[in-house]
Order: C-alpha cells, then structure tokens, then sequence
C-alpha cells in the first residue's frame, strides 16, 4: 500500500526515470557495492544467494538507510539543514570505498542535473543529492524513493549478472522479485527519521573493505 498523495504527472515520471536510466551519466556501472568480492570469495554464487545478499542491503543497509537520507533532505528547510545530511551520510559509511562510490556519484548527478535544470547542486553525495534536487524540481518524494531504490537494485543485479554469472533472465526475474521490496522499504521509511538509521549488513560492509586490496576486479567498488 502506498503512503498517498497525489498521482504523479507523466513529466514527473518521465523525469525521474531519465535520472534513474542506465544511461544517465552518474556512472553507476562502475560500482558494486562489494558485490565484487563477495562473488570472488564464493558467498554469492547462483540465483538464491544473489537475491538473499541484494534483499539484504536493500532491507539492512544502504537500501533502507540511504531513503532515510533521501528523504531527510528533501524535507530539508534550507542549506544549512541539507549540509548536515550530508555529512550524516559520509559518516555512515563503512568504508573508504563507500565513501568514494556515494561521493563520485553525487558529484556527477549534481553536475549533469544541474547543468539540465538550472538548480543549484553541488558537493552532495548521491542520496542527499536526488532528495535536494527532487524536492527542487517539485517531483514527488514516494515515487522518487521507489525509483531510486529499483535503479540500486538494478545496478546489483546487472554486477550478478555479469560476473555469478547469472543470465539475463535470471537476472530480470531478481529485479522482478525484489521490486515490491522496494515499494515496502519506502512505505515504511517514509514516516521515519534520521533517528532510525541503522544498519545490520556485516557482511556486505567486510565485502566492500576487502574489495579495496582485491587483486583482479572490475569494479571500483
């Protein structure tokens, strides 16, 4: 069920779902959460692990933490309120190369939206700075948290299937399945606060630290 409000507008969506595609040039492709080398070390390895590690993160770590941000700086009153976001969010994460992935990220979204849409971004890591930018533009929080937390599962699932290796179809039926994941998490986060952040994703985080002496990898995460 959703948390209400009126129905977005096709520009809205539309909008949205240019922000979330492949091709917009945030450079998603080029992180994996750790996923890496949680597939090198044997933890994920066939279609039943990849969705319980990715279902994981979605619920327990990032997923859940970064709507919380999302959202906490779309309600930001001012810049003031929206910097300290940001560096709630940088202190969260477990690892230098967390750091690096929200960071990249949130520079190329602020560069690329705000070179399309005249608002004003920058030095924002990447939540903090689709909240900003969507509160901005007048999109709707609910359907900006959903299509966020989907473009982050599909980033998932495109790194499993690429390397597991899981196939195509494999790989789409995880997005499938995990979608109303996502609808969930937001339902639920969207009444919450920065007080509720958490995270209980152990392993992902080891994962994300032993990805940064990873020998051979192809992700910068």
């Amino acid at each position: 069920m959703g948390t209400g409000g009126p129905m977005a507008t096709a520009t809205e969506t539309l909008t949205l779902t240019q922000w979330f595609s492949p091709g917009f040039p945030v450079g998603a492709f080029a992180y994996s959460h750790g996923l890496e080398w949680a597939i090198e070390s044997g933890d994920v390895h066939d279609p039943v692990s990849t969705q319980g590690w990715i279902a994981q993160i979605l619920a327990h770590g990032a997923g859940w933490n970064d709507t919380l941000l999302l959202a906490a700086s779309y309600r930001a009153p001012d810049k003031a309120a929206l910097q300290e976001v940001d560096a709630i969010a940088r202190a969260l994460a477990a690892s230098k190369e967390r750091l690096r992935e929200t960071d990249l990220q949130g520079a190329a979204f602020c560069k690329v939206v705000s070179d399309l849409s005249g608002i004003p971004l920058g030095g924002l890591c990447y939540p903090v700075a689709v909240g900003w930018a969507a509160q901005r533009a007048a999109l709707p929080l609910e359907l900006t948290a959903q299509m966020y937390l989907q473009s982050f599962l599909s980033n998932l699932a495109a790194v499993s299937m690429r390397l597991v290796p899981l196939g195509q179809t494999a790989g789409q039926a995880l997005i499938r399945d995990l979608t109303p994941r996502c609808i969930d998490l937001v339902d639920a986060a969207l009444p919450c606060d920065l007080d509720d952040l958490t995270s209980t994703t152990f392993l992902a985080d080891v994962a994300a630290m032993k990805h940064e002496t990873q020998y051979a990898r192809i992700f910068r995460t």
